[in-house]
């Protein structure tokens, strides 16, 4: 029907217009941003599974980061370990030259070695977070990567460093050297305990620079290793250090002249609840006691070194006798003697004189006659310059130290094989994502000459159409 009103046809060719024009705008628009899906109604559940994709890619590429920090971490720790690994086999050199009877140098000056080179390995352990003050590093590194199922199961590494300790103390080296023999027990009526909560011990160090005092009080959750390294941070300055023995008793170690009281204030724990004294029996020592008011004479021997110092009779031991003795002892030239108050002497008269090389002391009264002091018994010293415990703790400590190299360097190795997995994950998602979400730009191009071509079909059809009206005219003109 020929209308003048409605134009069906042009209706018809607005319509594929439309449609067509919108075709060529959705060509256009995936070929110029490269897309397929810009707009969720593009394809709302393809849309929903490529964002899953590019939220795994996220958290794999920031795993992959994590895991090259984490090695990098480790790689610092595992340089430390090598110094210290090549510290430890100067240690053993040290201890090996000292053991042998043949040696005729200075032991003293291998000992200052010896030490500097437990301080340097205890700054390094402290360094890379596996020391006793710095333990940054001393636990179960978890190293998040992604990949798994979710962030509990299959998406850390871990690396297990919980309680290693690289410092002389986590290596068994703390106390050792090339000097002292075995170490002295205190309270050694039984094992040690950790100080309760509240209760408190008091511990009194003699050595050639003095009297140091403190109390360690006991605090919740207080382990017997927190309380030991509590100990040792307040004995650093007398170069005495404690530990525990095989039997689990309190015992304190030193390459220096020393002699030490302590005393549980409230019940026994890390000491007895009886005072205890001890003086340094690993060094060869020697004690003189006044009891009378004559005037002594004290003759040191050394090799062939000798030296003499007047004690005046009646006079309880002081530390400024104490100091005039060292200093006697030193302008001789006995660098290797020292004197110390002897802790084991509750009448306060009494000094003890030790030392790593053998020496012999003897007393009389100044002018002539039997000494007025008593001397102690040499027989009961035990003998210095024995650094076998040290040559066999050196070996103990190179163990424990390939124990912490293993965990690092298998560490390492991991994330790299987790790193490698991540990436592949990431490749693989990707092209899982990009087959969804790209637009086919082959396809697109042959579908934007198809709809150039129907909207200028539509166009043509639609001015046909729109000149349909015009045939009413002729009609009309009848």
């Amino acid at each position: 029907m020929i209308s003048l009103v409605t134009n069906i046809d042009s209706l018809v060719a607005q319509q594929n217009l439309a449609t067509n024009s919108a075709f060529q705008s959705n060509t256009i628009q995936q070929l110029t941003s490269g897309y397929r899906i810009n707009s969720s109604a593009d394809d709302a559940a393809g849309l929903s599974v490529a964002n899953g994709y590019r939220d795994q890619i996220a958290e794999l590429n920031q795993g992959v980061l994590n895991a090259n920090d984490g090695v990098s971490q480790l790689q610092i720790m595992d340089g430390g370990l090598s110094n210290i690994s090549q510290m430890l086999d100067r240690l053993q050199t040290l201890a090996t030259e000292s053991a042998s009877q043949t040696f005729t140098g200075n032991r003293q000056t291998v000992q200052n070695e010896y030490s500097s080179l437990l301080t340097e390995i205890d700054r390094q352990a402290n360094n890379i977070g596996l020391g006793d003050q710095n333990t940054a590093n001393a636990q179960d590194l978890q190293v998040y990567i992604g990949g798994g199922q979710s962030s509990d199961a299959n998406s850390s590494v871990g690396v297990n460093l919980s309680n290693q300790s690289v410092s002389a103390t986590g290596l068994g080296l703390a106390g050792t050297s090339v000097l002292s023999t075995a170490a002295v027990s205190l309270g050694a009526a039984a094992a040690a305990t950790p100080i309760q909560a509240g209760d408190s011990d008091t511990f009194t160090i003699n050595n050639a620079t003095g009297t140091t005092s403190f109390t360690i009080t006991g605090q919740t959750n207080d382990t017997l290793q927190t309380q030991l390294n509590e100990i040792n941070a307040q004995l650093q300055a007398t170069g005495v250090t404690a530990s525990l023995n095989s039997s689990g008793y309190l015992q304190l170690q030193s390459s220096q002249a020393f002699s030490a009281s302590a005393v549980a204030n409230d019940a026994a724990d890390l000491v007895d609840s009886t005072a205890d004294t001890i003086n340094n029996t690993g060094l060869n020592s020697q004690s003189y006691q006044e009891v009378s008011g004559k005037d002594d004479t004290l003759t040191f021997t050394v090799g062939s070194s000798s030296t003499t110092y007047n004690i005046v009779g009646g006079a309880a031991a002081t530390q400024t006798q104490v100091d005039a003795i060292n200093q006697q002892l030193q302008s001789a030239g006995i660098t290797g003697v020292t004197a110390v108050l002897d802790a084991t002497d509750s009448t306060g008269e009494s000094i003890s004189f030790q030392g790593a090389a053998s020496f012999t002391v003897s007393a009389a009264e100044t002018g002539g006659g039997a000494a007025g002091g008593v001397l102690g018994d040499p027989s009961t010293a035990a003998a210095g310059g024995d650094p076998n415990a040290a040559i066999n703790a050196i070996t103990q400590a190179v163990q424990s130290l390939g124990t912490v190299q293993g965990i690092v360097g298998a560490g390492e190795n991991t994330l790299n094989y987790a790193i490698n997995l991540a990436q592949s994950q990431i490749t693989s998602f990707t092209s899982a994502e990009s087959q969804i979400r790209d637009a086919n730009v082959a396809q697109e191009a042959a579908n934007l000459s198809q709809a150039q071509v129907m909207q200028q079909a539509s166009i043509a059809a639609m001015a046909q159409a729109n000149q349909e009206p015009q045939a009413i005219l002729a009609l009309l003109k009848q």
